[in-house]
């Protein structure tokens, strides 16, 4: 079967079965009370939203991995190794924040889980990730293109890094209606692209085919996150998506590409990291709110607007990664 028929009809399966089971999920979880606790600190625009659903990454995680089982029992797709991998970073992440927005939900506030409970987590699985990832033989050489560098036991503190980082800038970018699920989909389907000219790689149809599956889940559950948001995603679905794209471009040996890819959820993280620094060291603000797209907020710009330029940016750094990595 052609390429582009699998990516499509992976991507409209995703697409199809996030609509069906949106429905239900949104149901179930209105009537078991899971509802967002609106910090008050933010803009009255998002203290309306207070009460709106919650771990609405119900919806495309566990349409992905039904469609996933779905395949494997037609044999239609094969669980390599390098595969999962992946799932298994997908799921855990997806457990780990479940359980930080279930403690949300409980205690009725925005504190979750401790940072150094979450981050000892994030350490353990990245741990795990690291072992299986040697144990089948993967380098650990980081390729510039241009020159490669081996890191030899370091590379265990790289991917420490890109897991953790990842996982937490996408979630730090969930903060407007469909901004992060509208990003994440334009990064899953550039990977999913980057995974089919990946023939190199084991198992690179099925990381391709996956890439194409949670892009249409995505793009599925923005039918109801899209502003006004019906339901949010929550850490359950940021983290796992984060982690996800990390251990993808690990797994293709294309780590690098993140920096292009995530453009956006850099610019989210540095646009809080810098306005912490900047007031505990010198007492003033650099925005008016942090991360990025609350600052955009302040200045008056209309929610809608703001997630379209940002859709905007990440796709034509999309394009110029595939530029890089695929047309070369």
């Amino acid at each position: 079967m052609l390429i582009l028929t699998k990516s499509i009809i992976a991507l409209i399966l995703g697409f199809i079965i996030s609509i069906l089971s949106g429905a239900i999920i949104i149901f179930l979880l209105k009537k078991f009370n899971i509802k967002q606790n609106v910090s008050k600190t933010l803009n009255e625009r998002h203290a309306k939203k207070q009460g709106t659903p919650t771990m609405g990454g119900l919806i495309f995680v566990l349409s992905t991995l039904f469609i996933i089982l779905c395949l494997y029992i037609n044999k239609d797709l094969e669980v390599t190794y390098n595969f999962f991998i992946i799932i298994l970073i997908f799921i855990s992440y997806a457990i780990l924040g479940g359980l930080d927005d279930f403690i949300k939900i409980v205690f009725k506030n925005n504190k979750g889980l401790s940072i150094l409970t979450k981050f000892t987590f994030q350490v353990v699985l990245a741990l795990i990730f690291f072992y299986f990832f040697i144990l089948v033989g993967n380098n650990t050489i980081i390729d510039f293109h241009f020159f490669q560098i081996d890191l030899h036991f370091l590379y265990g503190f790289f991917i420490l890094f890109l897991l953790v980082g990842t996982s937490n800038a996408v979630n730090i970018t969930d903060g407007l209606d469909g901004l992060c699920a509208g990003l994440c989909a334009i990064s899953f389907m550039t990977y999913g692209i980057i995974a089919w000219n990946s023939s190199y790689i084991v198992g690179y149809q099925e990381i391709a085919i996956f890439c194409f599956i949670i892009a249409g889940s995505l793009i599925g559950f923005l039918f109801y996150n899209f502003y006004p948001a019906k339901i949010f995603m929550g850490d359950l679905g940021s983290l796992s998506l984060g982690a996800t794209l990390a251990s993808i471009a690990i797994i293709l040996k294309n780590e690098l590409s993140l920096i292009l890819i995530g453009i956006v959820y850099i610019i989210e993280t540095l646009s809080s990291l810098i306005q912490i620094i900047s007031i505990k060291l010198f007492n003033k603000k650099i925005f008016k709110k942090s991360p990025l797209h609350h600052h955009f907020e302040e200045l008056g710009f209309v929610e809608s607007d703001i997630i379209k330029m940002f859709y905007t940016v990440g796709l034509l750094f999309s394009l110029i990664a595939l530029i890089i990595y695929v047309w070369h």
